[in-house]
């Protein structure tokens, strides 16, 4: 059942790895302090299965049968569906670990790992997911509110959080400053801010992810 818009999803810790055992040991750590586990044996596997939508974070072996995990975290990391990534290796390799900690990954660690030490990244893992999940919330409900302004309302915002006073609209739009006050109540409504520095922090947060910007 989905979580409701009040409750928080618990996490989901992904793990992929070929070694039976290792998926055996790391489902069960991460059960054992509250966490949701699903595992795989390949990417294959993973990329296959209906995985559920919650906060959480991808444990993954660098060598896997099939696509490897290094080339399937280059492959997917910039499209934005995957989670924060661990890595876990059967070999030490530093020019490996160096890469994927560049690519963006959370930590790389050398099997056999230290429970703690792996606990304590996909903490990290896990808040940086919802963090993320939680700015593209908030993104979506901001272009909704935008989407729902009339042109004339579009033209109001962009000289409000311009710096320009209700007067100065007026002028540059040719309406009376009492129209102008009409839709600068509207728009705030429907944007859901509550005042001037929240319509400027929506505008800024439209203009950063426009195309070009």
């Amino acid at each position: 059942m989905p979580a409701s818009p009040d409750q928080t999803p618990p996490a989901t810790v992904v793990v992929i790895d070929d070694d039976g055992h290792v998926r055996e040991a790391l489902g069960g750590l991460f059960r054992s302090v509250g966490l949701r586990v699903e595992v795989f044996a390949s990417v294959r596997d993973y990329t296959s299965s209906a995985v559920v939508d919650a906060p959480g974070c991808l444990v993954l072996d660098v060598r896997l049968p099939g696509q490897s995990g290094l080339d399937f975290f280059d492959e997917r990391r910039g499209s934005g569906s995957l989670p924060p990534v661990i890595f876990i290796s059967g070999h030490a390799d530093v020019q490996m670990s160096v890469r994927a900690i560049k690519a963006g990954a959370i930590d790389f660690f050398t099997k056999p790992v230290r429970d703690q030490d792996l606990l304590d990244a996909v903490q990290i893992a896990i808040e940086r997911d919802r963090a993320r999940r939680d700015e593209a919330r908030r993104t979506a409900e901001v272009r909704a509110g935008h989407a729902s302004l009339t042109p004339r309302e579009r033209e109001i915002m962009g000289l409000v959080v311009s710096g320009l006073r209700n007067k100065q609209i007026a002028a540059a739009c040719g309406l009376t400053e009492a129209s102008v006050k009409f839709h600068r109540g509207h728009l705030m409504r429907k944007m859901g801010a509550e005042s001037l520095v929240d319509l400027v922090r929506m505008s800024d947060l439209l203009k950063a992810g426009s195309p070009g910007e």
